[in-house]
């Protein structure tokens, strides 16, 4: 068995999906007119103002901050340390450019997660990959496979990483005790997460600007504590990501080694193309009311993770100048070393309270995704529901106190194969995203407020509840 995920490990993240993310994002971005850049700032029109929700979603800002929590994790923080301790200064160009491409392909499966969303139990909407899989190619079974994927990786396995990082965080900066910081972390928890999905929103909406900002003030800080070394920091990233620079490739030292640790790096931090963030997207109210504009909004939360948040990470990094490839120092390490240098020993626990917020949030939204999937599964009953709150408090717990690779393994092969489907699925339907694109932006055009009508497009109207879209 674990032979078989390994391979399965392998075939995912070593070919499928490290080309394939890239090129879907490619696709989409070169079909859709790169309208990722020439409609930046639809994005930020569809967020500001957009607090008005109704009985049955909840608002774009919301799902924007309940994605930007699973989105914005240790991967941030480890993550972004990781790729330049194995690929040099040049991996964090490479991780900017799978950010830009992957914005187009979060706007299409949002889009479409948007357009083929139902009513669920107690009438809130509900929506994602399975949906459109099940309703847009008629694939009901390829559906189910996909959600109980999701439930593993993301509401179980995937959870107990992210408590791991914040028991081992506390543990080295305050001494702690795993065990009293797993049962703290599961407390928060199911305080937040047996509210259901509203109180997660409402949590998010709260938490998740206040972390972002906070740790992007502290970017901005050492910047300006460092503004003369700032132009030849970025020189070297841009250097270096095509071997000119000094740092051009980490331990490995090549180009393909900034290049692969970027790409790699990026791709699981923004989480675009995944599957991921298009459960929570269908459950928002849009504003407009048109399926592309909850697509801009997402597009905009894979802006803000990777060229925001991760360049914060990085830039703080390279500043700092502890980076030494070989010297085995990475990872949250590697980050926490860089704040000591910049703020003393705060340093250390200013890491390790963005772990605690970064995570926990990750927890709190991975879990929101789940609660799709169930619907999908014909599970959102009570019970149900009930027993997937209980089963993620164990696996807080658990992972606060251990981590078993082999499971961890296992979470990974779990996520590339959804990912892999939600891929085919968002391909096979591209030209549904074209029509609901190209509807949108004619109606802006024209000086109109978009609203959708699915009414006036019979071609795709198969699968879609038309009393949403009336």
């Amino acid at each position: 068995m674990t032979a078989l995920i390994g391979f399965l490990n392998t075939v995912f993240w070593g070919y499928v999906l490290i080309y394939g993310l890239l090129a879907v994002g490619a696709f989409f971005t070169i079909r859709l007119g790169f309208l990722q850049f020439r409609h930046f700032g639809e994005m930020l029109r569809c967020v500001v103002g957009s607090n008005a929700t109704d009985k049955d979603g909840i608002s774009p800002f919301q799902a924007l901050t309940v994605s930007l929590a699973s989105r914005v994790g240790t991967g941030n923080i480890a993550g972004v340390a990781v790729a330049l301790y194995l690929g040099g200064a040049g991996a964090i160009f490479w991780m900017w450019m799978v950010a830009l491409v992957g914005m187009a392909t979060a706007y299409a499966e949002s889009a479409l997660a948007q357009l083929y969303k139902t009513h669920g139990p107690n009438g809130m909407y509900r929506g994602g990959p399975a949906f459109y899989i099940s309703k847009g190619l008629g694939l009901p079974w390829l559906g189910a496979v996909f959600s109980v994927c999701l439930i593993i990786s993301f509401g179980l396995v995937f959870n107990a990483v992210q408590a791991n990082s914040i028991a081992d965080a506390f543990a080295g900066a305050f001494g702690i005790p795993k065990l009293g910081m797993g049962l703290g972390i599961a407390a928060l928890t199911a305080v937040v997460i047996f509210g259901g999905i509203r109180q997660i929103a409402r949590v998010a909406e709260v938490v998740v600007p206040f972390m972002a900002g906070a740790y992007l003030l502290l970017a901005i800080i050492v910047l300006a504590m460092n503004i003369t070394a700032v132009p030849g920091v970025l020189g070297d990233i841009v250097a270096s990501a095509f071997g000119f620079g000094p740092a051009a490739g980490g331990v490995a030292g090549s180009v393909a080694a900034a290049m692969l640790n970027g790409v790699k790096r990026g791709l699981f931090s923004n989480e675009a193309g995944m599957g991921s963030a298009p459960n929570i997207a269908a459950v928002a109210t849009p504003a407009p009311h048109h399926p592309s504009s909850q697509g801009f909004v997402q597009a905009l939360g894979v802006f803000i993770d990777t060229i925001l948040i991760c360049t914060a990470t990085a830039v703080m990094i390279l500043l700092s100048g502890v980076l030494e490839p070989g010297s085995g120092v990475t990872g949250t390490a590697l980050t926490q070393q860089a704040l000591v240098h910049h703020f003393g020993p705060m340093g250390a626990w200013f890491v390790a309270a963005a772990i605690f917020f970064f995570a926990f949030t990750t927890i709190i939204g991975n879990y929101a995704y789940c609660e799709s999937a169930m619907v999908f599964l014909g599970l959102g009953n009570a019970s149900a529901i009930m027993a997937l709150r209980c089963l993620v408090l164990i696996m807080v717990l658990w992972g606060a106190l251990q981590a078993v690779t082999t499971v961890f393994d296992f979470a990974d092969a779990s996520m590339g194969l959804m990912a892999t489907i939600n891929l085919i699925a968002i391909l096979a339907l591209s030209g549904t995203v074209t029509v609901l694109t190209r509807d949108y932006l004619a109606q802006r055009k024209a000086g109109k407020l978009p609203k959708f009508h699915i009414a006036d497009h019979p071609g795709i109207a198969k699968g879609v509840d038309h009393g949403i879209w009336k």
